[in-house]
């Protein structure tokens, strides 16, 4: 608070900022503008930055700041010319730092446009360089991407709305190319603070890599830094190797850490969904997916996800996988984001008509038990897994009924099967039935009810779509059930004509006779 008496300098009204601008760049006889426009640079509004991106847009693209390297044998003093675009320059130098310190410093909407600012000068220099270049080479002002992605590194900050707003440089080639290229210096191999992690992850979810062979022609690139017309052969050339390469250098520092829980989860997601398919190597990942597979919830359900791509893809060996996998089959996962991927992944594990029925069976068992405890939204997939596990096991359908007529009995000491042994195997699966299944039959939701009834119908000939059945949810549930009709039921035998009480109501002899007296 500014003592009393004391006047606090008015700031700049954003017409004036722009009037000033206009001088500038019409006149040198109001150099000083700018001058004076860079001194009301405050972080608190974005008027300023504007007028600067403005005027060095302008200056870049005319190429006024552009000088001529000579060498001369005597020292001479520097023409006016050359003073004029050093003190230029030192000018741009001087925004930059400012533009570098408000994307840390300031609040987040000062922050946005001073990046979407440095990424707009920064692409007016790229194609018109302030340096003299080799004219038959395409240049890109990697000295200017790299402070940007080192502040939106910030071990200290998180910076995901601004590295979203970064997101997208993505769609150009040649800053995609060049960001991955300079992500490896920027990594690094000891343990850095969980914010920078955090800030690392969400970057290389937001700058996935091109699959092969996609976006390598010159003519489908679209480029950040273009070259202006009749500029000679200068070109971008994207390089698969080289941005492979480089992806796989972070990703080896980045396994070197030791992770929280959280970080443990994200790095996981951004594995299996942007980085995996890149990697010279996959199968080095196995120790850690086997030890990310031993940690119960969401971590251990995202390793199995990348498991099940070694399995398939690179020919891992893993015999324990599948009473790993039906370890995870308990009352939680029901409360758990990556339930669907669980679903899915087991459906796909389980698609062999080769395994053994008595592990097979341990699994229809465990899931259709589960169905007394889950949300009416999932009983529905159990239902849909189940019937396919009986589709590829015709054996399994004396589940259906159990072998020595139907219902487990008393007398036999209740269901053989046993919920708490962890060997499938073990389990005394196929001496049980699915009465759980049954029992779901008078279900109160009528759309459970319907699904379950499929147990006492012949089964369908082909499978059911796991795909389809996980992308519902329970809002569609809700709305199909709105939609269905039902029986009216008769609440009164004579329609009510008025608020009067109806003809032969008792209570209005009563009424009358009070009246007459």
């Amino acid at each position: 608070m500014a003592a009393p008496g004391v006047c606090l300098p008015q700031k700049m009204p954003s017409k004036v900022l722009r009037q000033k601008a206009e001088e500038f760049l019409a006149s040198r006889k109001y150099a000083n503008n700018l001058l004076d426009i860079i001194g009301e640079w405050d972080e608190s509004h974005t008027s300023c930055i504007l007028t600067l991106e403005m005027i060095f847009l302008d200056v870049l693209t005319n190429g006024n700041m552009y000088q001529e390297h000579s060498i001369t044998l005597t020292i001479s003093e520097p023409s006016p010319e050359s003073r004029y675009i050093s003190w230029l320059r030192n000018c741009y130098e001087q925004v930059w730092e400012k533009l570098l310190h408000s994307l840390e410093n300031s609040r987040p909407a000062v922050q946005l446009q001073a990046l979407s600012t440095a990424l707009k000068l920064m692409a007016a220099e790229g194609k018109v360089p302030l340096d003299p270049t080799d004219t038959f080479s395409y240049y890109f002002p990697l000295h200017r991407l790299k402070p940007i992605l080192m502040k939106l590194l910030s071990p200290d900050k998180n910076n995901t709305n601004l590295i979203a707003r970064f997101q997208e440089i993505a769609s150009y080639s040649d800053g995609l190319y060049y960001t991955w290229k300079s992500l490896p210096t920027l990594t690094p191999r000891k343990q850095p603070k969980d914010m920078y992690i955090k800030n690392l992850l969400e970057l290389i979810d937001k700058i996935p890599l091109p699959e092969d062979g996609k976006g390598e022609k010159d003519e489908e690139c679209k480029l950040l830094c273009s070259p202006q017309q009749g500029e000679g052969n200068r070109s971008f050339t994207w390089d698969q190797l080289g941005a492979k390469r480089a992806l796989n250098k972070v990703w080896a520092c980045v396994m070197h850490w030791d992770l929280g829980t959280e970080v443990h989860k994200r790095m996981l997601v951004v594995l299996l969904e942007r980085v995996i398919q890149h990697l010279d190597k996959p199968i080095l990942l196995t120790d850690f997916l086997m030890d990310s597979l031993d940690v119960d919830g969401p971590i251990g359900m995202l390793a199995l996800q990348g498991v099940f791509i070694l399995v398939t893809k690179h020919n891992l060996d893993y015999p324990n996988i599948f009473t790993k996998l039906y370890s995870m089959f308990e009352p939680e996962i029901f409360h758990t984001k990556y339930k669907a991927r669980l679903f899915y992944l087991s459906d796909m594990f389980l698609s062999s008509t080769h395994l053994p029925e008595a592990l097979v069976a341990a699994f229809a068992k465990r899931l259709a038990r589960l169905t007394l405890v889950a949300p009416p939204e999932d009983i529905l997939i159990i239902l849909l897994f189940v019937g396919n596990l009986l589709l590829r096991h015709p054996g399994l359908k004396r589940m259906i009924d159990h072998p020595e007529g139907g219902e487990v009995k008393e007398s036999s000491g209740g269901d053989p099967f046993n919920m708490e042994e962890r060997d499938p195997l073990l389990s005394n699966a196929l001496v049980s039935s699915l009465w759980e299944i049954r029992a779901l039959q008078w279900h109160t939701l009528p759309g459970v009810a319907a699904a379950a009834r499929f147990i006492r119908d012949p089964l369908p000939s082909v499978e059911y779509d796991m795909a389809a059945a996980l992308e519902r949810t329970s809002d569609d549930i809700f709305e199909r059930e709105m939609k269905n009709k039902v029986k009216e039921i008769m609440l009164t035998f004579e329609r009510p004509t008025s608020m009067a009480l109806p003809k032969g109501e008792r209570l209005l002899q009563y009424w009358q006779l009070t009246t007459i007296h």
